[in-house]
């Protein structure tokens, strides 16, 4: 790993700290927007409800609207919403995605339009519910402002994609994750240590043993996220008996969903709390603060049901084994002692069901721990969230580094074959 790193100051990798640095360069223009309140819209608020993963991925800058408040989380909606048109849903889409990269490019192209749309929804209607006593103009000036930082964070992402390491929208969302960690950590330590709840040794104690849990849990997220299982494939064109012949695999990871699952656990157990508070009704406030609210016993289930539920859903979604087992019968490939087919359909969906138990269990691990421990530590809720930010930072950084060790070996074996040459 270092070895590979160590190229990168090689004379021959001169364009790839290029790349390293735009990236860097992008990365820092955006924590630096997160920090820019907009001057006429300085509202701060305590409760976001479902948005508080939103402003996670903002760092922060969703609770004081600044003009990188809405980040890229609107692409991360419409991103969702054209996956989901693509099921069969809309005849339109679903031809463009069987239309191979010039589909893909469609689609790219509406996604984007949509994220903007949806950027401006979402800043007017966070104008009208928190800018209580503002005029129409200066709310539809906020939102302006907050879309378009929305969509020059897509176009950092994009030149981070084009010109930069890889992932921009995914690297521009780590970044927000990692802006927020630190009040993390500050929330734990005045917890423990200053809040004067504990003694002061015991409170060290328990601030460390917090990390421990932290590092434990980013241990465990790795794990999972490069766990797969490998279904043979054999190929009808292709001999297996050949001497040096490759074996070909149909990789299905654990956590194939990834995060997706306990943003929609979140958004829809935090809807109704959101909603209440805005009416104003004790009776509905109380009840469900007392029934619906994850840290309830009734909402605490309630939230594990949902992520295994959405862990289903959006994984048999995305990776439909009939589509699978079909694209797999195209290609002239079947796997050794399944027939074609639906026993193929079958086979694969009963692995992907196996699989997405495991993490969906996972999942709810990750998500229950902090809720947990600020539960019997009694910590502010900015510490609850902490095990979702972290399965998106680790996912990221563990794609980004997987990219850029492949750049770093083919650009030494093409060195290689000129000198032999």
């Amino acid at each position: 790993m270092f070895r590979g790193f160590s190229q990168l100051f090689s004379k021959a990798n001169k364009d790839l700290r290029h790349r390293i640095y735009l990236t860097l360069f992008c990365l820092g223009i955006f924590c630096l927007g997160s920090a820019i309140t907009i001057p006429w819209a300085s509202v701060v608020y305590e409760e976001l409800g479902f948005l508080e993963i939103f402003n996670i991925m903002s760092g922060g800058g969703l609770r004081n609207f600044s003009i990188f408040g809405l980040g890229v989380s609107p692409y991360i909606t419409a991103s969702i919403i054209t996956q989901l048109l693509q099921m069969d849903i809309i005849p339109y889409f679903k031809d463009l995605k069987e239309q191979g990269y010039v589909g893909r490019q469609k689609i790219n192209k509406i996604t984007r339009y949509l994220g903007i749309i949806i950027a401006f929804v979402q800043a007017y209607v966070l104008c009208v519910f928190y800018m209580n006593g503002s005029d129409v103009f200066t709310m539809l000036k906020t939102s302006l402002v907050m879309t378009a930082g929305t969509a020059f964070c897509l176009w950092m992402g994009d030149q981070i994609t084009r010109k930069g390491i890889g992932n921009g929208q995914s690297m521009i969302i780590m970044a927000g994750i990692i802006l927020s960690m630190p009040s993390v950590f500050t929330g734990a330590y005045d917890g423990f240590v200053l809040a004067g709840t504990y003694s002061t040794g015991l409170g060290i104690f328990f601030f460390i043993l917090f990390i421990l849990v932290y590092l434990l849990i980013i241990v465990g997220i790795i794990w999972v996220q490069l766990a797969e299982r490998r279904i043979p494939i054999q190929y009808a064109n292709r001999s297996s008996s050949a001497y040096g012949a490759q074996q070909s695999f149909l990789p299905i990871k654990i956590n194939s969903a990834g995060v997706i699952p306990v943003i929609f656990a979140q958004i829809l157990i935090t809807i109704p709390a959101t909603i209440v508070n805005l009416t104003g009704n004790e009776s509905a406030i109380n009840f469900v603060n007392n029934y619906i609210s994850y840290t309830t016993p009734t909402g605490f289930v309630l939230y594990v049901v949902l992520i295994i539920f959405f862990g289903y859903f959006y994984t048999f979604m995305v990776m439909n084994p009939e589509e699978m087992s079909k694209n797999l019968n195209q290609r002239g490939g079947y796997i050794p002692g399944v027939r074609p087919g639906e026993d193929t359909s079958k086979y694969i969906g009963n692995s992907m069901g196996k699989l997405t138990f495991v993490g969906s269990i996972f999942l709810v691990i990750l998500s229950c721990i902090p809720i947990v421990f600020s539960a019997i530590f009694d910590l502010s809720s900015a510490v609850t969230i902490g095990g979702t930010g972290i399965l998106i930072v680790v996912g990221v950084a563990i794609e980004t580094y997987k990219q850029m060790e492949s750049s770093l070996v083919s650009r030494s074996y093409s060195a290689k074959r000129k000198r032999l040459r």
